[in-house]
């Protein structure tokens, strides 16, 4: 059934930055599932997960990468803004939306993309059809600090640079180390968006792996009791941090039908 999706990539420019994008299915007005990527994440890195949604769900998708990632435009290696992410989900986001008249997204995230599906359905809460999160961060947790200094463990004596030059080329350096070195600041210890999740007025899905070594269940269960609108928790058993992909088909059986029933007026049901 994926196989069907017509699949176009491609790239805008927004104020001298171009960036990668890719489009699944038909080209139609009406909701539009918008894939968010990690922290160190690509349109390749999805693999599947968006294809298997859209037909899920029965809607055209949209990727991009964003400025630093994959085919995209580099960025200045190093530490980021503390302020990154909200400007990607308050000043990029939407100006990659209205470039391509995208006005009804269901905004399916992971990791940073899905802190930045929730930034961006705080901020425009009238606009976001729906958020489907899985993994996100809302505030800073040791754990997460544990696990990114993992990372840079495997970077500098392992595989992962070669890894992950398989998806970014040339961005690869600046990708890891605009992550890496952010989230480990001092500065950004003290980073949180919780005090925002009460502005989010449209249907949640809040997704974690139990086994997740980049956050706790508090992480979930924060965004669930302050969210404004309508929030269903879902932790998966014998999942670490990329549920979309370690339990694909739970995953998609499960965010698929929240998005329906979501669109449909309908109380979700996931369980």
């Amino acid at each position: 059934m994926t196989g069907l999706l017509a699949i176009r990539d491609g790239d805008i420019t927004l104020e001298g930055v171009r960036l990668r994008t890719r489009h699944l299915g038909p080209d139609r007005p009406g909701p539009r599932l918008v894939f968010l990527h990690e922290g160190l994440g690509s349109i390749g890195q999805w693999k599947a997960f968006p294809q298997a949604l859209c037909a899920a769900t029965g809607l055209p998708g949209f990727l991009y990468e964003r400025q630093g990632f994959g085919g995209s435009d580099p960025i200045v290696p190093g530490p980021r803004p503390l302020a990154y992410l909200d400007h990607e989900a308050t000043r990029v986001l939407p100006a990659v939306l209205d470039r391509l008249g995208i006005d009804q997204p269901v905004l399916v995230g992971h990791s940073d993309g899905a802190t930045l599906a929730l930034l961006f359905a705080a901020a425009f809460p009238t606009r976001a059809k729906a958020v489907v999160s899985i993994a996100a961060h809302v505030f800073v947790e040791e754990i997460t600090l544990a696990g990114i200094d993992a990372a840079v463990h495997a970077w500098t004596h392992g595989d992962l640079r070669d890894r992950l030059s398989r998806h970014h080329g040339a961005n690869t350096e600046g990708a890891f180390r605009g992550w890496a070195e952010t989230w480990r600041l001092p500065a950004f210890r003290d980073w949180s968006m919780t005090a925002r999740l009460p502005a989010i007025r449209c249907p949640l899905l809040a997704i974690q792996g139990e086994d997740d070594s980049y956050g706790s269940p508090r992480q979930v269960a924060t965004i669930v009791a302050l969210a404004g609108g309508p929030a269903t928790p879902l932790m998966l058993p014998g999942c670490g941090h990329m549920p979309h992909l370690q339990v694909p088909e739970r995953t998609v059986e499960a965010a698929g039908r929240f998005i329906v029933e979501s669109l449909e007026g309908a109380t979700p049901d996931v369980i």
